[in-house]
């Protein structure tokens, strides 16, 4: 092993994995040879689990020398789109990352894709044929028993060649014809039993448009478009280890130089969390959620909207590491990246979500004070601001009690607590309507115990944060938590909605986030971590979306 190697190894730590351990035997020695890629078919919005593959490719590049290559499996003009290509560049970049040169897709290399094709019909490798996909489900054969040659298998090659021709010219209709590989229908691994490697689509293509009347199929079309741009490790998920045999064959049939390495890893899972793109596709086309970038989504454009940072989730997808074992990773991990990325990143204020009006009886009626508070505890660097008080405030609704229970510090009748950066209150008096509500308490203060100056000593166990009530912002904020609910008595089996995945609240804040702009993040006070909306919030009409609680209270239902 290379000294650049070691070092490589010596940076891995404990992070190494069985993926560094092949591909370290692959260089032997040499670095700046790793050459990966990042391929996503464009028929929906990147998630969480695309995250962890964009960070493993592109992380594995860099940490080796090497290069990486975003590329469209573009091989499906039926569900493809190029809203889907634009959304994941961006998520790509997002997340820190960039890939080589530019660009790549499929449909760049159908003539490559083509060529080959009637390559392996003149040598007797690929045959057209006329079965139904039913009829072809029944030649196949099961797992304990071999398939059924085609009737078709043995066409000779002019008679496959000017077939496979009409079949690019669109003469057929969608379904009479495909080109299949000649493997072998004995095989033990089905998706060596010759399949179909072109497929007849009358479909307009999002980037060639008409031109092409046949598709490569996946399985068909991955293996070349690595060897065309000369990947040298394919790293993918697990559920393609049954057909590495069939990417092998075509690239040992294809004529072509490369040889790529294909490598599979677990792919993610986590609770609570949808990681399929149809299931997340049906609940935007079912109108369940608000978009591909719902907050509560696990799409990366819904985890940003929501106010994850990309540090948080490259972070999250380094602690769960890379395996060949499929398990499921407990959300609340995520949920930990993000709080300890933002702890000392985001400037903590005063929000009040369920407001309860308190009058400050002897309080100079008129007056108002300027408190100084930390911006951040955790980060004196992020200075100070200045928070106004005055005669009545607002605190948490949840903070009092009439009567109180055993262990209960808040505000109480006749009990003192200290007012966040201000004085100490007490309980003297309460407003109710006609109903027995209560609309508001009075309390007297001390002005001797102003925060930062000298008192008596004398301790409450109560600290309570409060908004003035001249000046809060009036803002609406959105408690997003988990989307789904796990079934305990059936853990794969399928999740349902949390009907309270987004509770809606008006809440206040102090005016120092009056000016806040989408995107700006906050840890409210006592409460969670928050970010402004960047497709709701509008000037005087902020809207803040939890991004998580303080600390994780949910529990599967």
């Amino acid at each position: 092993m290379s000294e650049d190697i070691k070092k490589v190894s010596g940076e891995l730590g404990s992070t190494g994995n069985f993926i560094h351990s092949y591909i370290q035997e692959d260089l032997k020695g040499e670095l700046n040879k790793l050459y990966t890629r990042f391929p996503p078919e464009p028929n929906g919005y990147l998630h969480i689990g695309h995250a962890k593959s964009i960070c493993l490719n592109f992380g594995l590049a860099k940490l080796y020398g090497g290069k990486c290559n975003l590329r469209f499996d573009d091989t499906n003009p039926t569900k493809e789109d190029n809203e889907y290509v634009e959304a994941i560049e961006e998520d790509v970049k997002w997340l820190g990352f960039n890939w080589e040169g530019e660009v790549r897709f499929a449909s760049s290399y159908f003539d490559t894709f083509y060529d080959v094709a009637v390559k392996l019909i003149k040598e007797g490798k690929a045959f057209v044929c006329d079965l139904s996909a039913e009829e072809m489900r029944q030649y196949r054969g099961t797992l304990s028993e071999p398939g059924k040659n085609s009737p078709y298998r043995d066409r000779t090659v002019e008679e496959n060649l000017d077939l496979f021709e009409r079949m690019k010219n669109g003469e057929f209709e969608d379904g009479s014809h495909t080109l299949r590989a000649k493997i072998d229908m004995a095989s033990p691994n089905i998706n060596m039993r010759d399949p179909v490697i072109y497929r007849i689509a009358h479909a307009s293509h999002h980037r060639t448009g008409d031109k092409w009347c046949i598709y490569p199929m996946y399985d068909f079309a991955h293996p070349l478009e690595d060897v065309i741009e000369g990947i040298t490790h394919s790293i993918c998920t697990m559920e393609f280890e049954d057909h590495r045999p069939l990417y092998d064959w075509v690239v040992e049939n294809c004529g072509l130089k490369a040889k790529p390495r294909q490598i599979e890893f677990a792919r993610l899972g986590m609770t609570n969390t949808v990681m399929s793109k149809r299931k997340l596709r049906a609940l935007v086309e079912n109108g369940l959620v608000d978009g591909w970038d719902d907050p509560r989504m696990p799409t990366i454009s819904g985890l940003r909207r929501r106010g994850y940072t990309p540090e948080a989730i490259r972070t999250f997808c380094e602690k769960i590491g890379v395996s060949k074992a499929n398990s499921r990773v407990d959300s609340s991990l995520l949920d930990y990246c993000i709080r300890d990325d933002l702890k000392a990143k985001a400037n903590v204020v005063m929000a009040v979500l369920d407001p309860l009006k308190v009058i400050i009886d002897n309080y100079p009626e008129g007056q108002v004070e300027f408190m100084e508070l930390e911006n951040n505890p955790e980060n004196p660097e992020l200075g100070t601001r200045s928070v106004p008080f005055s005669k009545e405030i607002y605190i948490e609704r949840e903070d009092f009690m009439e009567v109180p229970v055993k262990k209960f510090f808040r505000l109480a009748p006749l009990k003192e607590v200290r007012l966040k950066g201000a004085y100490f209150v007490t309980c003297v008096g309460i407003d109710k309507d006609g109903d027995g509500n209560i609309t508001a308490i009075h309390c007297t203060y001390d002005p001797e115990t102003r925060s930062g100056s000298g008192f008596d000593g004398r301790k409450v166990k109560g600290t309570l944060h409060w908004v003035n009530a001249d000046t809060a912002v009036k803002a609406e904020a959105r408690l997003y938590d988990y989307m789904m609910l796990d079934n305990p008595d059936d853990p794969d089996g399928e999740m349902i909605m949390n009907p309270e995945s987004l509770v809606v609240k008006e809440c206040l804040v102090e005016p120092s986030v009056k000016d806040a702009k989408g995107g700006d993040k906050f840890q409210f006070m006592r409460n969670g971590y928050y970010c402004v909306d960047t497709k709701d919030s509008k000037e005087g009409a902020l809207v803040f979306n939890r991004i998580v609680p303080l600390k994780s209270s949910f529990k599967a239902k």
